[in-house]
């Protein structure tokens, strides 16, 4: 029950929301910057000297106007979980309201900026920000209803009918997956010198974002999405499949050489959360230095690969350096899990923090000559297939893709490969060994379980998904160097398997394309880009501490949730009323003798 339940009377509930909405909706078509900025006009012209409304609005006045029409109608109209809905367009629409609103104020000189100056006014952001109120006030007037639950079929077909249906439904919710993600890359732009306020555009689309997925969530879209795609795992796994090679294409908007830079970097980082994951998420063991394994991995693979400062002498494929790599990463990681069987917890952390920092002094002095040093390993050759090296432009289908394209397509299937290894440990008797192990080492050994063979198993497994990342790191950079694998990278893995939630496949993927994207689209912030970047990890762990995807575990410990997402306490109130009704009906009469 929420602090606001009782503050508004009922009555008045459905004027409040339907004024909130009405308010968002004329914010769109107001005007938000009274004269022209420092920077230039602010965008979506919404600045009053440039100022159209209200057929062309656009990017967060479009959105706006989206949140409060669907607010109007969601006021009147029966539906369950409207007040879920409700909130969630108030919090996005106070969240685009308040981060133009600032950044005008701020770059204007003052409110003056936002509100009225030299008899000129723009009020766009003061209503934005009085609606989102108003929306989040109404919303929280009473206590929230539970989250409805959509069938499996909605027209009640069976059989072929009903699983042809279930995947129309996928197609088109991971397509709106893969326009999300296309708008949140290309939200803002890259920033610079040519467009000054890609930071505050992408922030407010986050603003939107989170609204929109608040909304279908309180309607119980993204479960019953949820619900269908486990139910037709493999299908679902080929159509994410199918939109991840899909994104470079130019219809997408984010298939330029960049956002495919980026995106190849966050896929490494991304199989390297996976691999931390089998040691942090399953078994439960903290590991300060993982990002060390991937080190080893990248400088087997520049040694092995002909790079020209190599002293090995050896020019081997790239596949055959990359499983060596990964081979010997998991030796060094079977190496520092030994020690697992003598320490635990804090301990632990502390011995593999130390190996992180050894294998950084190790690389940074060039002890035996395998890492360069300082100079570190350059002229690592690039990928080659079919005499079409990995860094080049390619033209599929008719549509010239940018350069580095493959490399991301290479990395997208080994993620898919890393995954399916994954989820196939976590199902197994040994990924319930580290689950046990996670759970309570003393007792997982009670129960017979083998704790240490376990956890060094754990260790190796994880280290040799870190060395084949790094292996693939170091072909795609072409410089092997000691500064990409320094404790500081460490601590990103860890927080990228937290934040997305620990233990869980699509979570680990999650949280590294967070910890990735969220400082390259805040760079305009300069000296707050950290800052920034900070508060809103605070916040995720304030409100989701059991991560963005949790697993039921998780779930039902940090959240007080079942696996569906009802809370306990709810199904153990059910459970007690089932019981009880069970009890007072009593046994069944016994049949009639028969004649």
């Amino acid at each position: 029950m929420s602090r606001f339940t009782g503050l508004i009377p009922l009555a008045l509930v459905r004027p409040f929301n339907a004024l909130g909405g009405l308010l968002l909706l004329v914010a769109a078509m107001l005007p938000w910057a009274t004269f022209l900025l420092n920077d230039g006009p602010f965008p979506e012209k919404s600045t009053l000297q440039y100022f159209d409304a209200p057929f062309e609005l656009t990017g967060f006045r479009w959105h706006l106007l989206v949140f409060g029409v669907v607010a109007l109608v969601t006021t009147f109209v029966p539906l369950r979980g409207k007040d879920r809905v409700l909130r969630a367009l108030g919090w996005g629409g106070l969240v685009i309201g308040l981060v133009c609103g600032y950044f005008i104020a701020e770059n204007g000189g003052g409110f003056g900026a936002i509100t009225a100056a030299d008899g000129a006014s723009a009020f766009g952001s003061v209503v934005a920000v009085l609606g989102g109120l108003l929306l989040i006030l109404g919303s929280m007037a009473k206590p929230l209803d539970e989250i409805p639950e959509w069938p499996t079929s909605l027209f009640g077909l069976t059989g072929m009918a009903a699983r042809l249906e279930a995947y129309a439904y996928l197609i088109v919710a991971f397509a709106g997956v893969l326009w999300l993600v296309t708008q949140t890359l290309t939200a803002g732009g890259i920033g610079g010198a040519a467009f000054p306020y890609a930071g505050p555009i992408f922030l407010a689309f986050l603003g939107f974002a989170g609204g929109l997925l608040g909304a279908l969530h309180g309607i119980g879209l993204t479960r019953w999405v949820s619900h269908l795609s486990e139910k037709h795992r493999a299908f679902s796994i080929i159509v994410l499949l199918a939109c991840a090679f899909l994104l470079p294409f130019p219809f997408t908007g984010a298939g330029s050489q960049y956002w495919m830079q980026v995106a190849a970097v966050i896929g490494v980082y991304a199989a390297t959360a996976i691999g931390l994951n089998i040691v942090v998420g399953l078994a439960g063991l903290l590991d300060l230095g993982y990002v060390a394994f991937m080190g080893i991995g990248a400088f087997v693979a520049a040694n092995l690969s002909g790079a020209v400062a190599s002293q090995v002498g050896l020019d081997l494929p790239f596949p055959v350096a990359a499983l060596i790599a990964a081979v010997i990463a998991g030796i060094f990681g079977a190496i520092v899990g030994s020690p697992t069987l003598r320490v635990r917890g804090d301990y632990l952390a502390i011995v593999t923090l130390a190996f992180g920092e050894i294998f950084t002094r190790a690389a940074q002095n060039n002890i035996g000559e395998l890492t360069g040093g300082a100079s570190a390993i350059p002229g690592v050759p690039q990928v080659t297939m079919f005499g079409t090296a990995f860094n080049e432009k390619i033209t599929l289908f008719g549509a010239e893709l940018p350069s580095g394209v493959l490399y991301y397509f290479m990395i997208v299937l080994v993620v898919g490969a890393i995954m399916a290894v994954f989820a196939n440990l976590k199902n197994s008797r040994m990924g319930r060994a580290w689950i046990a192990i996670r759970e309570d080492e003393d007792a997982a050994r009670a129960m017979g379980i083998r704790t240490g063979k376990a956890k060094i198993l754990a260790f190796l497994v994880g280290a040799m998904l870190a060395g084949l990342a790094g292996a693939i790191f170091v072909h795609k950079l072409g410089t092997a160097s000691y500064d990409s694998f320094k404790f500081l990278e460490s601590v990103t893995l860890l927080a990228a398997v937290i934040l997305g939630g620990m233990g869980t496949i699509p979570g680990a993927v999650l949280g590294a394309s967070l910890l990735f994207v969220l400082p390259e689209k805040l760079r305009e912030f300069d000296d707050f880009r950290l800052f920034f970047f900070g508060l809103a990890l605070v916040f995720i762990m304030r409100f989701r501490p059991q991560g963005l995807v949790p697993d039921r575990h998780r779930r039902a410990e940090l959240a007080g949730e079942t696996a569906e997402g009802k809370p306990i306490e709810t199904e153990e109130e059910q459970a007690v009323l089932e019981h009880e009704e069970r009890g007072h009906a009593g046994p069944s009469a016994p049949k009639e003798d028969r004649a």
